[in-house]
């Protein structure tokens, strides 16, 4: 789809009307992406580049931990130091100013449409555990499917804790081992069991049945929310 650079406010020629030709085929792709329930990878961009927005407007600097982690380092104490200059000089801010106070509502309506899509998603996304669950639930496997297709997609979940200061987070990677199409002589239980006959490294695995009642795209929407799901429902068990 069509993109946004992340330092689009001061990428390229500095005008109004330049900037809000950029910004109206960006958020257009991404309402399209919408409307095919492709929630991934458009939502995060909607997000930082909001509070990218947001940090200009208030600070008038950045913050490193707002953007994805795809932005090094490197390039970020280069972009601040762009956005430092453009701060020094009235003019400049001006015009930058103009294009946050028109582009922060309509990233708001973007990110609105974003929202409820997921809401959508996750309302008809039913986490079960499958079998007995273990004391430790950080590692294991999900099984992930939809209606009305009988396949199911069995990954290997590993979920990390990492804190801050202030804040205990928790990312979650996922190995897609296979795709199997059940039936009635296989259901969870049954694949479960197969699969700690076959794995033998993993004797007591924790397991989870993540299952869809409407049929969204797999990549783009199902898996993400069903990786951010599980996470949440982990950590409910551990509370």
């Amino acid at each position: 789809m069509n993109t946004l650079p992340v330092n689009w406010l001061t990428e390229g020629l500095l005008d109004f009307e330049y900037k809000k030709y950029l910004l109206l085929a960006y958020l257009q792709a991404a309402k399209g992406e919408f409307s095919r329930h492709r929630l991934y990878p458009v939502f995060s961009d909607l997000i930082m580049h909001y509070r990218n927005l947001q940090q200009v407007k208030e600070h008038k600097r950045l913050v490193y931990e707002q953007f994805p982690q795809r932005i090094s380092r490197a390039d970020f104490e280069k972009l601040e130091l762009v956005y430092e200059k453009i701060v020094q000089d009235d003019e400049t801010m001006e015009q930058i100013e103009e294009i946050i106070q028109y582009a922060t509502p309509l990233f708001g309506q973007a990110l609105e449409e974003g929202k409820e899509l997921y809401d959508f998603v996750e309302r008809h996304l039913e986490i079960s555990p499958v079998g007995i669950t273990p004391m430790y639930h950080n590692e294991g496997y999900l099984f992930l499917e939809y209606s009305p297709v009988k396949e199911t997609q069995v990954y290997l979940y590993n979920i990390t804790v990492f804190e801050n200061t202030y804040e205990k987070y928790r990312g979650i990677h996922t190995q897609l081992l296979q795709t199997v199409r059940r039936g009635l002589a296989l259901t969870h239980e049954h694949l479960k069991a197969q699969l700690i006959k076959e794995r033998k490294e993993m004797p007591n695995p924790a397991t989870f049945a993540a299952v869809a009642s409407l049929p969204v795209p797999l990549e783009h929407s199902l898996l993400p929310i069903a990786k951010r799901s599980l996470v949440k429902y982990v950590s409910q068990l551990a509370a």
